[in-house]
């Protein structure tokens, strides 16, 4: 039953996704709106229900799983990212935190250039 939620939520998500970050690309202003909104909205709203989840037991393992890991999960993993951070730096794991930033900006940045270049060498 775990996986069904999480997979009803991930497939709402990642449906929302599109139509938000769609409704971005009307303003054409030659930066990723749609993708700064859904990373933006992802993170208030994972911050949001993973505090009601902590502070409160009213909240069942079926909700989590289908609003934080699959509806969020899928909407943007952005949002896990920045809670996890966040979540290092209140626990004053510092280095931490700004390691996992750090490694996960650059060596994405890195991967998808890689990933750039090995589908240029396949495709000559």
């Amino acid at each position: 039953m775990k996986y069904l939620y999480i997979g009803l939520g991930g497939g709402l998500g990642a449906v929302c996704r599109y139509l938000v970050s769609g409704w971005f690309l009307r303003f054409g202003v030659g930066f990723p709106l749609g993708t700064l909104a859904v990373n933006l909205l992802g993170s208030f709203w994972l911050g949001f229900f993973m505090e009601l989840v902590t502070q409160t037991l009213l909240i069942a393992p079926e909700v989590r799983w289908l609003v934080a890991v699959g509806f969020l999960g899928s909407f943007t993993t952005f949002s896990t990212f920045a809670y996890e951070s966040h979540t290092l730096l209140k626990e004053g794991e510092w280095l931490t935190s700004f390691l996992n930033v750090a490694l996960s900006v650059g060596l994405g940045l890195t991967g998808v250039r890689l990933g750039e270049t090995l589908a240029k060498l396949l495709v000559r």
